[in-house]
């Protein structure tokens, strides 16, 4: 913890979060940040990206060696990226920024390929090739991850969180950076930074939920996860697994009475047009990670490691930046609808039903589940 907190002593030193004072931020400790030789540039906005990648010479500047990238060492290192969300999603911006940052803070050294829409093949099938270096970095979510590290469960537990300025302080501080570095050695991958990826809520074609009590008999659909179909079958409702085309056509036959996600995948898929009744929960906040290949990692100078932290923070303050304003015009498309939004002002009674689900998932981890929850 020593070296983080080394490391992320540059971002207090320029300033990088001074507006996201709710993160919890790092220790301060200019030694290393001075040290380094790394050349730091602000980061670009997510117009100037989509400008960018709309831009060819540039999106060949971003993703290709060019023949004159040249070093008095060599050839231009070249890492790839795996993102299997379309160019424009939040957090293939965020690749893009990475990728931008680390070609100029290495002066033109190091490479970054991101290859968005699934290129690679969904998470799962990524993971192991991060693994082995078949692939060098990817964003991820827990699930995944969670096979060679189980303790990743912990971040999944259903109403864990405060709200989102909790989970980031969470995330943000020793307990978040040590479920990075965890996976060094279980996973043979480095965790560089965290990924938002919202809140998932309840949403209804029936009726309002706003008590465990509104959610008895009503089938609702979840992921193929064991963690998910406990939690729902738990408050009283009966869990339905199917995969996630499968939900508006059920929705509209009645086949299930209502589902749960986040507010740009209620918005998207169209469930708001038959599923008209939103309950604000915010049930799970599962958030998402930057993963690369401890052995790419490892082999980097003292100077490199701080640049690909730093960048990979940096990537992470835009994704965040523009998961808000897709999450806000996700909200205002589904307000102007006329569906009927419902904030859950106390959720002591979910939780209250999530005990069994505590004891099952996380019965030699209290402490620890504790410490998240004592975060202030």
């Amino acid at each position: 913890m020593k070296k983080f907190a080394l490391i992320l002593s540059l971002f207090l030193t320029v300033s990088i979060f001074a507006g996201c004072a709710d993160k919890a931020d790092e220790n301060s400790n200019s030694s290393e940040a001075s040290s380094t030789t790394t050349v730091r540039r602000p980061r670009k906005s997510a117009e100037e990206i989509r400008k960018s990648m709309n831009n060819s010479s540039d999106k060949s500047e971003n993703n290709k060696a060019e023949g004159d990238d040249k070093t008095e060492s060599g050839d231009v290192i070249i890492w790839t990226y795996s993102e299997n969300q379309k160019e424009d999603y939040p957090t293939t911006l965020g690749a893009y920024e990475f990728a931008r940052l680390i070609k100029e803070n290495s002066d033109n050294r190091i490479n970054v390929e991101v290859h968005p829409n699934g290129e690679y093949g969904d998470e799962g099938d990524v993971v192991p090739m991060v693994r082995n270096g078949d692939v060098t970095l990817m964003r991820v979510s827990l699930a995944p991850l969670a096979n060679f590290s189980p303790e990743l469960n912990i971040l999944q537990l259903p109403y864990l969180y405060r709200d989102s300025s909790h989970m980031w302080k969470v995330l943000n501080g020793d307990v978040g950076e040590q479920f990075l570095k965890n996976l060094v050695d279980t996973a043979n991958v480095m965790g560089l930074a965290w990924y938002d990826s919202g809140a998932r809520n309840f949403y209804t074609s029936v009726k309002e939920i706003k008590t465990p009590e509104d959610l008895a008999g009503l089938k609702i659909r979840v992921q193929d996860n064991e963690m998910a179909i406990d939690m729902v079958n738990m408050l009283g409702a009966q869990a339905v697994a199917m995969g996630y085309s499968d939900v508006l056509p059920a929705l509209e036959n009645k086949t299930i009475d209502g589902a749960e996600n986040n507010w740009p995948s209620y918005e998207s898929t169209g469930h708001y047009k038959v599923a008209k009744y939103y309950t604000i929960d915010e049930h799970t906040r599962i958030p998402e990670m930057m993963i690369m290949n401890a052995d790419v990692y490892n082999s980097l100078s003292a100077d490199d490691k701080v640049m690909v932290k730093e960048a990979a923070l940096l990537s992470s303050e835009l994704e965040r930046e523009e998961w808000a304003k897709t999450e806000k015009a996700a909200e205002e498309t589904v307000k102007a609808e006329g569906c009927t939004i419902t904030p859950v002002t106390d959720v002591a009674a979910f939780q209250k039903a999530m005990q069994p689900l505590y004891e099952k998932y996380a019965a030699n981890d209290m402490d620890l589940v504790e410490e998240i929850q004592n975060v202030q």
